[in-house]
């Protein structure tokens, strides 16, 4: 059945049959975004989280799965080669299926799920050489103006806003090992093709191209190797507010065949998903207020789709952050939580900038860059549509 987002009369007529814990659970909302007004985000410039209509659930952990390089009809179709998440995991949760990538290749997209900022030519280029981000000067909508790969501390993340407010986040990246991998600044990247045993991607793993962040001992604290997930998942006191979960290149669908003799594609993709997703289903904190959304950086085909929505547009580094047109393409995303009817979708259209403020709505913070866009949706009822 379609979940279209309510018109205003229809959400206050739902409001005011809302038990008095919901009722009391919406103004625990427009307090934190009255925080959220007074913080300022962390110290960078950042547009405040507005008070919102939309019902928001009471969520503290939230995870976000990221594949690679697969359009909307490929995923999502009747001919899918990867049924568990088209079908299997499709009939559980609320499947967007008006969700757009924000540019093209690869890293520009991490970096504006977690920053808000918009691409670069570096960023485009998925950054071969690990080069320092040259900023000179601040555009509207807080955007870096320069060019680089490892953004300047004062370019702030949702990991920042994170612990400024005393909340907790980490990266789980497959085959990373090591904690906060990444080359030498200023060094060739030698992770951009996988090798038996090592299929990590640096451009995969937005949290170190921020100075901010891998100039802190945060980060081998809290960009990990997927191994870790297991064992904080025990708790919900030991699973971080909001979790970003890289596969590897063979995993995440970008490689196909792989490095490794596996088919790659959505093929393995799938069963990657087969095996982790449960794992975090299953755990008890997403069972008590979880909120898991998997979804792919771009679109990618025979001309590369560069479609956009959302009013995206050029930024002050790239006229054209699909490259050959304006955004990522139509991707999709699916977001399964106690707080979604399984089997359900939604028309709404999005891009991973409405990822990153539903993220900071969820967490009560203010919008870091392009999140901030007047009109830009951001998850509400027709996401969070138990009961709706």
């Amino acid at each position: 059945m379609t979940r279209a987002n309510p018109a205003p009369g229809a959400v206050a007529v739902a409001a005011r049959r809302r038990p008095l814990a919901v009722v009391l659970a919406a103004l625990a909302v427009l307090v934190l975004a009255a925080v959220a007004l007074v913080r300022g985000g962390g110290g960078q410039p950042a547009h405040a989280a507005a008070p919102t209509s939309q019902y928001l659930p009471a969520s503290s952990h939230v995870f976000v799965i990221n594949l690679e390089n697969k359009g909307y009809d490929e995923t999502w179709g009747p001919s899918s080669p990867a049924p568990y998440l088209s079908q299997t995991l499709r009939s559980q949760g609320v499947l967007l299926n008006s969700y757009y990538g924000t540019g093209h290749n690869s890293l520009d997209n991490y970096v504006s799920e977690v920053s808000g900022q918009g691409p670069n030519s570096q960023t485009q280029a998925d950054c071969q050489t690990y080069s320092p981000f040259v900023q000179t000067g601040t555009a509207d909508q807080a955007q870096a103006v320069g060019s680089g790969c490892v953004y300047p501390s004062g370019v702030k993340t949702v990991a920042d806003q994170l612990t400024a407010a005393g909340k907790s986040w980490k990266g789980y990246m497959e085959d990373m090992g090591t904690p906060c991998r990444h080359p030498q600044l200023g060094a060739v990247d030698d992770t951009q093709k996988a090798r038996v045993g090592d299929q990590y991607a640096a451009r995969h793993n937005p949290f170190v191209y921020f100075a901010g962040i891998t100039g802190s001992p945060d980060c081998a604290a809290k960009d990990v190797d997927l191994s870790a997930l297991s064992g904080d998942l025990a708790s919900a006191s030991t699973t971080p507010d909001v979790s970003f979960i890289t596969p590897n290149l063979c995993h995440d669908g970008h490689d196909s065949p792989c490095v490794d003799g596996q088919p790659g594609g959505l093929v393995s993709a799938d069963a990657w998903l087969k095996q982790w997703v449960p794992v975090i289903t299953d755990s008890p904190a997403f069972k008590k207020d979880g909120v898991l959304v998997i979804t792919f950086d771009e679109s990618d085909g025979p001309q590369q789709d560069a479609s956009a929505c959302c009013g995206e547009g050029p930024g002050p580094n790239a006229a054209l952050p699909g490259i050959t047109g304006l955004g990522g393409g139509r991707v999709g995303a699916l977001v399964l939580s106690p707080f979604t009817a399984g089997g359900t979708w939604s028309t709404t259209p999005y891009n991973h900038y409405s990822l990153l403020a539903s993220i900071e709505d969820l967490n009560g913070l203010s919008y870091l860059g392009y999140a901030g866009t007047p009109g830009l949706n951001r998850f509400g009822l027709d996401v969070y549509n138990k009961g709706v």
